[in-house]
């Protein structure tokens, strides 16, 4: 590498790039500043709408409407209505999604459901086979496989870790439910979820997705895919703030089927009748638990409002991602010398989520002396820098300065 300040034709690409980006309007949107941010992938940027939204629910609904606000203010139906408006961006129909608890809540109720339902299937056919396996991604966030095996413990079945390449020859009749990520979290490998589950259900079993690193900047196509169930956050590319609540997804024709494991007063058909038995509510409602978080609910709807701008639709964000990431391996193969970094992110656009993980030996080091020189990514061990790219305010600029910086921190 000659030129640490950068090489012309790349700065001058990235510049034709962004006057040609039809959504480089919306980085206005978002709070930032001089700092090349890319770990949306991990928590989204500041929508600048969203303080005054928050300020009108606590000083206005709850300072002054108080309890009146249950009903005057929406709340109590702030988790279907919410629910509603990131249904589309996951490919979903109305009445299908219901926001509320964290991503690990709603894995334990999806995997719980849909084992239930799987015994349930048995019953019915009378001879059918036992269904006492649950099959997890090996390599997924540690918390699912936390959850699929207190799920596996409760339901009375062994759990079995497999590779998402090893799904369709782990299936067999004693496969009860399948858990995957659709994106991989270290890698930004993207997983064929049309085929796996398509085989989920050749095998007779269910398809349980979690969608945390895909949702908002690629599409998912539940609907479309016969997906049954799946979870996911709402503060990375939804950028819904830190520990905004997760969502949950079941398949409108499983709905009368669903079976939590955790009856709250809030899924009840009759929540304010206090009655002893608990009777569950019909559709996407018996998904809730208890009382709603208001004030986070309501600052990611308010963080929501970007995607009814013009022209901001999934297959856009998807397009300029693809762009975005190829522009940075791009840039890092011009600055960075060779042999320093590897991508370990599939080159092939069908399976490429919205981030580019490097292998480096010391990544921790040289993350950390990024994030002083301004760029912003993540580490995880042992040695994987992670970029995330927000398509609604990552620009083309960013990316190749982030590669120019990435290049001098590791030139010493």
């Amino acid at each position: 590498m000659s030129e640490l300040s950068g090489r012309p034709d790349l700065r001058s690409a990235a510049g034709e790039l962004d006057a040609a980006d039809g959504l480089a309007a919306l980085r206005a949107r978002f709070v930032l500043d001089d700092v090349t941010y890319l770990d949306g992938n991990s928590l989204g940027a500041l929508p600048a709408d969203v303080p005054a939204r928050v300020e009108d629910v606590v000083r206005r609904q709850w300072g002054e409407l108080r309890i009146r606000s249950w009903e005057e203010s929406g709340w109590w139906t702030a988790p279907e209505r919410i629910g509603d408006r990131i249904a589309p961006l996951v490919g979903a129909a109305s009445g299908q999604v219901v926001v509320g608890d964290s991503t690990s809540v709603n894995v334990f109720k999806a995997l719980v459901a849909a084992v239930r339902m799987a015994h349930e299937d048995g019953r019915a056919a009378g001879d059918g086979p036992v269904r006492d396996e649950i099959l997890v991604d090996a390599t997924t966030f540690p918390t699912d496989g936390y959850i699929a095996e207190s799920a596996a413990r409760m339901t009375g079945c062994a759990l079995r870790p497999v590779t998402p390449a090893e799904v369709t020859g782990a299936l067999g009749g004693r496969t009860a439910a399948v858990l995957l990520n659709h994106v991989d979290y270290r890698t930004g490998r993207l997983h064929d979820l049309p085929a796996l589950t398509a085989a989920v259900h050749a095998a007779g079993a269910y398809a349980v997705w979690d969608l945390c690193h895909s949702a908002g900047a690629l599409p998912v196509g539940l609907d479309e895919h016969g997906v049954d169930l799946a979870v996911g956050c709402t503060y990375k590319y939804l950028n819904g703030g830190p520990g905004s609540p997760a969502y949950l997804y079941v398949r409108r024709d499983l709905q009368p089927r669903f079976d939590s494991p955790l009856p709250g007063w809030n899924s009840h058909a009759e929540p304010f009748g206090m009655r002893s038995a608990y009777a569950p509510a019909s559709g996407a409602v018996r998904g809730r638990v208890g009382t709603p978080d208001i004030l986070s609910l309501l600052a990611l709807e308010a963080a929501l409002d970007v995607w009814d701008e013009e022209g901001v639709s999934v297959a856009a964000v998807r397009a300029k991602s693809l762009a975005l990431t190829d522009f940075f391996l791009r840039c890092v193969g011009a600055y960075v010398p060779d042999g320093r970094v590897e991508s370990v992110t599939p080159a092939a656009h069908a399976e490429r989520g919205s981030q580019v993980a490097l292998r480096c030996d010391d990544a921790g080091e040289v993350m950390k002396r990024l994030i002083e020189r301004g760029v912003v990514g993540d580490y995880r061990a042992p040695d994987v820098l992670r970029f995330g790219f927000t398509p609604l305010y990552v620009g083309f600029a960013d990316v190749e300065r982030a590669a120019r910086v990435l290049a001098r921190t590791l030139a010493g």
